[in-house]
Order: structure tokens, then C-alpha cells, then sequence
């Protein structure tokens, strides 16, 4: 009787070791996109994050793994190599339109503006807006104005890119759609290729942000006479989806959080990135012709809203961020967007 009861005991006791052991041998693998792989700003930027989520829940005990091609690391994620991605908003889109709308173009003006926006995302309000399946998004890092790159100056105005070649995701749609719009020719290309096609004349015109410069070494494709049009086309993030059942109830709303306070840590970043492009190459645009540009702009994201590429609500969001700060703007009398 007694070795019958010694070894019930000690059944129930390998079934509780067994119940802990998950729990504490548990680890998240988040896959990280970054140009420079483990060498990079955004993979250094995630270890950061690793110490800080570690206090976010039980079993939180996260493995970064660098990837340097987000086609890769995005469909590694997809087929659950990995539990979390860092990727570009424009790929996080099919797996939460909402917060992949973010992405839009000219929806967010300025790097002020982009603060708002990350402050909302952080929002306990919006949380249910992040879900979408099991895909949750865990935050959205801005890594910096997407501006128009051209190999000759004298394209200075969206009327002289009509015929001109420019490179566009062959993933998403909605390039190809704003590049039509504008009477341009779109090529097809990844983030991997397009700078190769810029710098190698196959392209006059790209899109991309200033981290992207020295990388890419997109300075070959600006040459003797191009330059970059210093007006945002779009606000380019980096966006952090995770698998949420792999991770604590409430691990979400805290990491939205924890990248809100880290975002004039990322703005420094940007700044100093964009500080160290040589002087000759920046174009400004004079202020007499912005707002035909943001005419356009407004334009497109109507069109590609309707079209199904944008998400209405985010597009409702971001037009009272514009608004609220200024007040006064054409746009903000209209109710088409």
C-alpha cells in the first residue's frame, strides 16, 4: 500500500514538473528585418526590447534572428518559424490593414505628426483594432520619410515624372496604382533590387527613406545630377506583428507601449541619418508648390481607399491628426476622406 501511494506521489509530482517545464523552457523567436542584418540600427534597437519584455508576462523569453530579406524573414514568420516579425508596414498590411494603412501616401506630413500616431497606437482605446486573427501588432517603429530619389534634378515637379521610370514593390498593389495615376511608368522590384536598378539607370525614380542611403549606396544613382525632393511622400515604419498566442495576455498593449516611449530614441536616430547626406543633394521644395502636391496626394489615398488598398478607418484617424494640428487646412472642411 505504501509503494502504491510513493507512487502516485510521485506520478503527480513528474505531472506538475511536466506543466511547469513549457512555461519555463519557453522561448519566442521574433524574425528581424534589417538591411545590415545583425550588424544594423533595427536589430541592435531589438535587443533593447528583449530586456525590457522580459518584465511583460509569465514565459516571455524572447531569440531575435536577423534577417537580411524581408520576403524571407516575412514568410518564415507566415509558416511559424518564428512567433513575430519586424517588418516594413507595406508587408505587415496583410496581416492588419488597420495599422498597415499607416503606410499611405501623404497621409502623415511631418515627423511631429508621426508622433501623434505612435502615441495613438499605444491607445488601450485602439487595442482591439491591432488583432486581426491571430496576428496582433505589437507596435510601430518609424524609421523616416519616404522621399523621391531622382538621377536628374530637372524632375522637380510630379508633371515631369509623367513617362519616367519608377521602381515599385511587385508585392504591393498600391504602388503601381499611384504610379499610373501620375502618368509614370512602374518597374517591377523588391527591396532588394530596387536600389541596384536606380543606381544602374534601369529607374529614374525611387522611393525610399534615408537609412536606405548609405546601405544601398544609392549616391551612385544620384551621380553628378540627381537629387532627393526633401518633401515626405510617405512615413515609412517598421512594424512588429506577433503570433498572440505564443505570447501573455496583455504582452500587446505593453510592447505598443514601450515602442511610444522609445520614439525620440528612433527620431534621433532618423536625424542623424539624414544629417549625414552631403548638402548638394538635398532639393527643397518651394512652399508655393506643396500644395499642389498635397492636392495629388489627397487624391490618390481617396482613390486607393475606395480601391481597397487603404483602410477607411485608419484614413478617418490620420485626417484628424492632420487637422488637429492644423485646423485651418483645405482638407479639413471636406468629408471625402
Amino acid at each position: 500500500m505504501k509503494r502504491l501511494l510513493d507512487r502516485h506521489r510521485l506520478v503527480r509530482a513528474l505531472a506538475c514538473v511536466a506543466w511547469l517545464l513549457p512555461a519555463a523552457a519557453s522561448a519566442q523567436v521574433l524574425c528581424v528585418w534589417d538591411p545590415m542584418g545583425a550588424q544594423g540600427d533595427g536589430y541592435n534597437t531589438m535587443k533593447d526590447y528583449v530586456i525590457s519584455a522580459r518584465g511583460w508576462g509569465p514565459g516571455v523569453n524572447i531569440t531575435l534572428k536577423p534577417y537580411t530579406d524581408e520576403r524571407v524573414a516575412t514568410e518564415d514568420f507566415k509558416a511559424g518559424q518564428c512567433d513575430g516579425a519586424l517588418i516594413t508596414g507595406l508587408r505587415a498590411r496583410q496581416f492588419n490593414q488597420f495599422v498597415g494603412s499607416i503606410d499611405s501616401v501623404g497621409s502623415i506630413p511631418s515627423y511631429t505628426h508621426m508622433r501623434d500616431v505612435v502615441d495613438l497606437l499605444a491607445n488601450p482605446k485602439l487595442s482591439s483594432l491591432m488583432i486581426n486573427g491571430n496576428y496582433e501588432i505589437a507596435g510601430a517603429v518609424p524609421i523616416g520619410a519616404g522621399y523621391f530619389f531622382v538621377n536628374d534634378r530637372s524632375i522637380n515637379t510630379l508633371a515631369k515624372a509623367a513617362g519616367k521610370k519608377i521602381a515599385v514593390f511587385d508585392w504591393d498593389k498600391s504602388q503601381a496604382e499611384m504610379v499610373k495615376m501620375v502618368g509614370a511608368q512602374p518597374v517591377s522590384a523588391d527591396i532588394t533590387t530596387f536600389g541596384g536598378k536606380f543606381n544602374n539607370n534601369q529607374v529614374d525614380i525611387i522611393v525610399a527613406p534615408i537609412f536606405a542611403y548609405k546601405p544601398m549606396e544609392l549616391y551612385k544613382g544620384l551621380g553628378t545630377k540627381g537629387g532627393i525632393a526633401r518633401f515626405p511622400v510617405i512615413q515609412i515604419t517598421f512594424q512588429l506583428v506577433l503570433n498572440k498566442d505564443k505570447f501573455p495576455a496583455g504582452f500587446g498593449q505593453k510592447s505598443r507601449q514601450y515602442i511610444a516611449a522609445q520614439v525620440p530614441r528612433f527620431f534621433g536616430l532618423i536625424r542623424n541619418t539624414e544629417r549625414e547626406v552631403d548638402s548638394k543633394y538635398w532639393m527643397h521644395v518651394p512652399l508655393a508648390d506643396r500644395g499642389g502636391y498635397e492636392k495629388i496626394m489627397r487624391e490618390l489615398r481617396i482613390h486607393l481607399t475606395k480601391s481597397g488598398f487603404y483602410d477607411p478607418r485608419m484614413m478617418t484617424l490620420l485626417k484628424r491628426v492632420r487637422c488637429k494640428r492644423e485646423p485651418d487646412a483645405a482638407e479639413c472642411a471636406l468629408k471625402d476622406e
